[in-house]
């Protein structure tokens, strides 16, 4: 017979330790012998911002998981932080999940802004299976975020035992809103900064779950590196003067660097310059714009730092071995800028502002991208602008909320101690964020349950990509769909078709050719820069038929019809 995912794992394991046994490894074995799982999530990192995918930002702590685990370059997230959250909370797509767009109520299934009632939570799942449950970090899958209002989509009532976080989008490193103990409002006190606040209530979650009598699931949900830029003054001063030489030539370094790390394939072509960028050469403001940078690889440091506390924990507890450590972004750098709508300063749908009007000791906050003004302290709230998300999201076109492989493809890294036994390889296969429910349900031993709350459950759409852990394993029919605020694309096999929302707002002022069909061969062609749609006409008819199918079960309704560019 031969031996399953599980098994493969732990042969490789024995491979290297010498210690693990298909006795203690088997779907058979005791509920304590299982992995405890820690998955880990960056908020706006772009695909190749860390230093192990081809970024000169010091990220030591995730580049030594990289180096001991696995990198998968084909890893995909849905483009926008709350749709990828619920879907990979869910195993579901976005839209079954219930938060098709963002956490507002739209009135149409899949678009009510919060978890549906009938889907099942990893949390849930793997507490079903015998596993304790933690949280620390932002939830943002719901639109209420009252106490008094209704709380059951919140995490203690959707699986999570133990909860510290926000449960609202962004808001200040400094003095953040929506923030919870439990289902209990907090406020910052001391000398706070969420990120490090979120490594701490991690580190003591698992400090109170590894004395109890069976494995764990801590899911780490950083706000890093999302806007606002706030970083502490001691990390954004080793990168002073780093980012001198400017967007161009920087992207150039990283393109080059990530093609001898084998991050890209030897024949990538590093695609033109985004529409919405200019030369550095023509940039005014230089020192101010270096330091807006700065400030942004100041916050990735600083999570990488709280990366590696979390690990040095699990190593002093004898945890390190028998953890399984997964991290990802939640999608593609941010071109979002200058931070002026009515949504984050009036609190329009949202219920309340998400820019502070001042800071804890009653300074006024200068919001906006502000040529001149430093950011980084409690009393500015910026962001980085375009043409450093584009650095960031090398060597890819597009970002965040756009569903080229720049909107869509996430930098993923997993480690699982001495588990796996190709070390600092890379894994070609195509998989997502639905996919981890059934990966960590299989390495639980559970079964994915028909009901809940009384509830048929909905069919997970994702595979389990285990086997991975042992071999580097590709499927060439596997068929992916996406959409976001009209933006869509289906992927099969090596084939990528993609289309841009033809009147969005992002999209408008500098692509206004947007809303055709464009196709992409990626086995060849990583970076999407030669449209094939002209030359594969009955292609693009199969594939935009098969969208269109998946479009109707998967509750996607017409961007522009249900308001898209009113939210």
């Amino acid at each position: 017979m031969k031996p399953n995912a599980l098994e493969k794992i732990c042969l490789a394991g024995a491979a290297v330790t010498g210690a693990v046994t298909l006795t203690a490894c088997g779907e058979k074995a005791p509920a304590d012998a299982r992995p405890n799982i820690v998955l880990i999530l960056a908020d706006d990192l772009g695909f190749s911002d860390l230093g192990c995918f081809g970024g000169e930002i010091t990220t030591p702590n995730l580049d030594s998981l990289a180096a001991n685990g696995l990198r998968y370059r084909q890893f995909y997230n849905t483009a926008r932080s709350c749709p990828s959250r619920a879907s990979m909370l869910t195993g579901l797509t976005p839209h079954l999940a219930g938060v098709g767009h963002m956490v507002a109520d739209r009135g149409y299934p899949g678009y009510r802004g919060t978890l549906a009632p009938n889907s099942v939570t990893l949390a849930e799942a793997l507490r079903a299976s015998g596993y304790h449950t933690a949280m620390s970090g932002k939830w943002h899958v719901t639109n209420n975020t009252d106490p008094a209002g209704d709380t059951s989509q919140w995490p203690l009532q959707r699986g999570f035992e133990r909860f510290y976080g926000t449960l609202s989008g962004h808001g200040s490193f400094w003095d953040p809103k929506c923030l919870f103990d439990g289902n209990t409002p907090v406020r910052a006190e001391g000398d706070y900064y969420y990120t490090e606040a979120i490594t701490d209530r991690a580190r003591r979650f698992i400090g109170e779950m590894a004395g109890e009598d069976a494995p764990f699931f801590l899911y780490v949900a950083y706000t890093a590196p999302h806007y606002p830029l706030h970083a502490r003054p001691e990390y954004i001063e080793k990168y002073k003067g780093r980012f001198a030489a400017g967007w161009d030539s920087l992207r150039t370094e990283r393109f080059r660097r990530m093609k001898r790390m084998g991050v890209l394939p030897a024949g990538a072509v590093l695609p033109p310059k985004d529409g919405q960028c200019y030369d550095w050469a023509d940039e005014p403001e230089k020192e101010w714009q270096q330091m807006r940078m700065e400030v942004y690889a100041a916050m990735v440091e600083q999570m990488d730092a709280g990366v590696g506390e979390i690990v040095g924990d699990l190593r002093r507890r004898g945890l390190l071995d028998n953890t399984l450590i997964v991290f990802l972004s939640d999608n593609g750098a941010s071109n979002e800028g200058h931070l002026n709508n009515t949504v984050e300063r009036t609190g329009k749908h949202w219920g309340d502002r998400m820019i502070p009007a001042g800071t804890r000791d009653g300074r006024p906050v200068h919001a906006g991208d502000i040529p001149g003004l430093a950011l980084g302290p409690d009393d500015t709230y910026g962001s980085y602008g375009p043409q450093w998300a584009h650095l960031c999201g090398t060597p890819f076109r597009r970002y965040k909320s756009w569903i080229h492989e720049g909107g869509i493809c996430a930098p993923m890294i997993v480690a699982w101690g001495g588990r796996i036994a190709d070390r600092g390889a890379f894994r070609d296969g195509v998989f997502g964020i639905t996919d981890f429910m059934p990966t960590f349900l299989e390495l639980a031993g559970w079964e994915y349950p028909d009901s809940i709350r009384g509830l048929k459950t909905i069919p997970v759409e994702g595979r389990s990509f285990a086997a991975t852990f042992a071999e580097n394993r590709i499927d060439t029919t596997r068929t992916m769909f996406w959409e976001h605020e009209g933006n869509k694309a289906v992927r099969r096999g090596k084939w990528k078709l993609v289309a841009e929302y033809p009147g969005s707002w992002r999209t408008l002022r500098s692509y206004p050719t947007g809303g055709a069909w464009e196709l992409y061969d990626l086995d060849t062609d990583r970076t999407e820069t030669r449209d094939l749609a002209a030359q594969h006409p009955e292609l693009v008819r199969e594939l935009a038929a098969e969208w269109e199918a998946w479009a109707a079960r998967a509750q996607v309704e017409d961007w522009g019809a249900i308001g898209g560019e009113k939210w």
